[in-house]
């Protein structure tokens, strides 16, 4: 009889500390660099979804992977320039908004212009409404303050844990806390509303 394999726990950011990553990832260990990609990828894809806006037809998902590629791509050149390793946290979460609002910006001065649809293969219209659902709800969570937007995003987009959120961003866990109950205080309303609209 074969022995069961054995099942391990994926490594949560908060199993260990960054900054070895960070040194090792400097040093050119790709395998260090693929670890903080998993670990932060959540986060900077939540932040890009907090500052973008839907634009010129792209769905907001889509110009979140771009910002989130081009973040780790600006983070593989400068690692170099980040003067404590500890402080990777902050410094990606900076620069993920830095990039989001650039993205933003550029987006503003570009034409809108909708998509192409596969006139051969239509989406089926549970997937156009769940869209457009998905769309006023991240709309919604747009009207929030910046904190509680970011906080929310993580853990409602990303299924990041407050724990995770808090290592990651490099904020107490109080704080995390703090932004999802306030965040979802505020938010409860307007979904409330969203459903009452619906029916």
């Amino acid at each position: 009889m074969a022995p069961l394999p054995t099942v391990t726990r994926a490594a949560s950011p908060d199993d260990g500390d960054v900054a070895p990553l960070v040194v090792r990832a400097r040093g050119g260990d790709a395998a260090a660099f693929a670890e903080l990609h998993r670990r932060f990828a959540p986060v900077v894809h939540g932040i890009a979804l907090a500052h973008l806006r839907r634009s010129g037809g792209r769905a907001l998902a889509s110009e979140a992977d771009d910002v989130t590629q081009d973040v780790f791509a600006r983070v593989l050149r400068s690692l170099g320039t980040l003067r404590e390793p500890a402080a990777f946290p902050g410094w990606i979460c900076e620069a993920a908004r830095n990039a989001a609002r650039d993205a933003a910006r550029a987006a503003r001065r570009r034409p809108e212009v909708a998509e192409p649809r596969d006139v051969a293969s239509p989406a089926p219209a549970h997937d156009d409404a769940s869209a457009e659902r998905r769309e006023r709800l991240l709309a919604e969570i747009a009207k929030l303050p910046d904190a509680y937007r970011e906080t929310l995003l993580m853990r409602l987009a990303e299924g990041l844990t407050g724990r995770e959120i808090a290592a990651r961003t490099g904020l107490a866990e109080g704080s995390v806390r703090v932004n999802l109950c306030r965040g979802m205080a505020m938010l409860r309303p307007r979904l409330e509303r969203l459903m009452e609209d619906e029916r």
